[in-house]
């Protein structure tokens, strides 16, 4: 049986992250398993937006930590081949009065708080950014000139590379089947190829998270959710030079950005359809929601009125119960660290996540607090609900 430093299940964007910061910390001897490959679950299905927008402040933190790898993720990772893809269009915001308003107004602040620049636009400014919307029953407009969107599986594939570099050894097409313990430590894994031993295990499973609660007993918060992405395609073009648009005041709290240079990408920021079981292969849009989606973007963008659908597809989010994902060690099982549950944020806290995750795991204190991502907070009721509620803006 040979054996590792650490070993991390799953090599998405979030696992491949940890995979490499592992390495970079120090760790010798990394493996890496992965059921399909490299950033082929969920992480491909991302539409890839990045903003440090959120109410909560460990969010905050994170989403500005990452973005330095973002920026330049070839002097990040030291390998000059690694790459993200990103457009720095920016992120505009707004909420017409009502129920938005203060938790909009009181993110903006905290993000202000944390050193984030956010400009505040009257209707007039935010047209001249977003022509083809229209702005006037906005009450608050907040823009952050710096975030944009990537690439995820790329970024997840650069990671992996980078790491791969440093000596950590990833193997795909190698499922998981059980964690290896004894007395309530850590061992091991077994897999569809053999067992590896290690005392520390970072699982990030994302959907498929649910293994933990089979392997270990202890319950795991997190429910497979699909939602559908539409490209939208019209005359009015959505430009790489507009920048990513969060709709507050839309029924679906819709978020869009340009999709390939002309298109329209648009999604909703709520819940979703509820799997019964994990599973990430895409599934069917039904019409009378496209024409449901087509009808909140045409409020907004009256251009799109008589767009035409140039193609769909879905992803699916690990939601648990406050839409905010749990990290760091799980009480009763030393050596498993677990980071799941990103609930449609995973590619947005990438780099700070797979640090303080690996950090973590080596026993080295972490540049973010995981105190309120602790799996403690769903016995306790201390949950760590943003100010919007439920759906992907938290």
């Amino acid at each position: 049986m040979e054996s590792y430093d650490a070993i991390v299940i799953g090599a998405g964007v979030i696992g491949s992250s940890v995979a490499w910061h592992l390495a970079h910390l120090g760790a010798k001897r990394v493996l890496v398993l992965d059921r399909t490959q490299i950033g082929n679950g969920t992480t491909s299905q991302s539409s890839g937006i990045l903003r440090t927008h959120y109410s909560i402040a460990q969010n905050v933190e994170l989403a500005r930590r990452s973005w330095t790898a973002f920026t330049d993720l070839a002097a990040y990772t030291g390998d000059e081949d690694a790459a993200s893809g990103i457009v720095k269009c920016g992120y505009l915001i707004a909420s017409p009065e009502g129920a938005k308003l203060e938790p909009l107004r009181a993110s903006l602040k905290g993000q202000e708080e944390k050193g984030i620049r956010i400009d505040y636009l009257d209707a007039a400014q935010a047209s001249e950014l977003l022509p083809i919307a229209r702005f006037d029953d906005a009450a608050l407009i907040g823009y952050e000139p710096e975030a944009g969107f990537a690439d995820a599986y790329l970024v997840a594939t650069s990671f992996a590379r980078a790491a791969r570099k440093l000596g950590v050894k990833i193997m795909e097409g190698v499922e998981v089947t059980k964690l290896l313990t004894d007395n309530g430590k850590v061992t091991g894994v077994e897999t569809s190829v053999g067992s590896f031993r290690s005392n520390t295990v970072i699982s990030t499973q994302n959907i498929w998270a649910g293994d933990i609660e089979r392997w270990t007993g202890i319950p795991t918060p997190v429910k497979a959710e699909r939602h559908a992405a539409l490209a939208l395609e019209c005359d009015a073009k959505y430009t790489f030079q507009m920048p990513v648009y969060k709709d507050l005041g839309s029924h679906g709290m819709l978020y869009c950005r340009s999709y390939g240079g002309s298109q329209m990408l648009v999604s909703e920021g709520i819940t979703g359809e509820t799997l019964p079981e994990p599973n990430n292969d895409q599934g069917d849009i039904d019409m009378d929601y496209i024409l449901e989606i087509g009808a909140q973007v045409a409020e907004r963008f009256p251009a799109y009125e008589t767009a035409g659908l140039a193609s769909s597809w879905t992803g699916v989010y690990d939601v648990t119960p406050d839409w905010n994902p749990v990290l760091g060690r799980l009480n009763g099982i030393e050596g498993l660290v677990v980071g799941y549950g990103f609930s449609g944020h995973g590619f947005k806290l990438s780099p700070g996540v797979g640090l303080i995750l690996a950090q973590c795991a080596l026993g080295l204190p972490t540049d973010v607090s995981l105190d309120p991502y602790a799996h403690e907070r769903f016995r306790t009721g201390n949950l760590l609900t943003g100010k919007y509620g439920s759906g992907a803006v938290s």
